[in-house]
């Protein structure tokens, strides 16, 4: 996948305020790498994420902070994954008094609520609390920009993964009336239209659903056709390689996880009943759908 992307810059200025660099880390599902992100335009700046710890982030750092002129008085982990976090040890060995900020922090790491601000010269983060991708998880709105850091609930290319389905929906839901401008993205290139990118996954959520809704409906309708016990019961994996019949084979395994978020979803609304013992779903017969 990373190959077929444009490529980025290591550095790149984004604005006044904001320079991307590149976590050193490409790859499937990083994309063109973790993006990190320098916030301010004075001396003292704010940094996004930290990486994965690859040594050639930790020198793009090095090389960005000495020609601004800058140092790195607070960083703010957007959630908990090792390719955003990794790099501390690096960060705090050539910034030793930077405060590392975390919903949920372990170790030296300092808390932080939604609704809280950081402030720098020419940069003002407000913070979001948006689980679903992970239960941790921090969005930040660019106050100077009305723009968003949307870590990884939002991407660059492609849509995300997430733990939880309906609590990944309403937290896209909350962050896309917060700002008007620009996505900086935790993956992949900046997005212009931030709030119409989110509408687009929202949307694309509920067309999965009413895909796989529409897919038992169907089967109970006319049994006997493609699924588990004649008809009316299906196995996730067997839902995925019919929604996800157009995208390649090696993709429907991770497909799959999606395919289980929208299921349990359907089931606490009670529009599906699953059979745990036989790993199935089918139609919850009192459902109205």
């Amino acid at each position: 996948m990373a190959t077929q992307l444009a490529p980025l810059q290591e550095i790149e200025r984004l604005s006044s305020s904001v320079i991307r660099i590149l976590g050193g880390n490409p790859g499937k599902f990083t994309l063109q790498g973790t993006n990190t992100y320098l916030i301010g335009t004075g001396p003292k700046r704010i940094l996004i994420d930290t990486g994965e710890g690859r040594p050639s982030w930790l020198t793009s750092l090095q090389t960005v902070l000495r020609d601004e002129n800058a140092i790195i008085t607070s960083a703010i982990l957007t959630h908990w994954h090792h390719d955003h976090v990794s790099g501390q040890a690096d960060l705090l060995r050539v910034s030793p008094y930077t405060k590392i900020f975390k919903n949920t922090p372990s170790g030296p790491q300092l808390d932080i609520q939604d609704g809280q601000t950081f402030k720098v010269e020419g940069g003002t983060l407000r913070a979001v609390y948006s689980p679903g991708h992970t239960k941790d998880h921090m969005a930040l709105v660019l106050e100077e920009e009305d723009a968003m850091f949307t870590g990884d609930n939002v991407l660059g290319h492609g849509t995300s993964v997430f733990e939880d389905l309906g609590t990944y929906i309403s937290s896209l839901e909350k962050m896309r009336v917060l700002f008007k401008g620009r996505a900086y993205p935790g993956h992949g290139a900046s997005i212009e239209d931030g709030p119409s990118k989110i509408l687009e996954y929202i949307r694309h959520r509920k067309q999965r659903e009413d895909q796989v809704v529409g897919l038992l409906k169907s089967s109970k309708e006319t049994p006997g056709v493609g699924a588990t016990a004649g008809g009316e019961e299906w196995t996730s994996m067997e839902i995925v390689k019919v929604v996800y019949k157009n995208v390649p084979e090696a993709l429907h395994l991770p497909a799959e996880n999606g395919v289980k978020q929208i299921l349990r979803k359907l089931v606490d609304e009670g529009k599906l009943v699953e059979d745990v013992g036989r790993g199935t779903w089918s139609i919850d017969d009192r459902a109205s759908l």
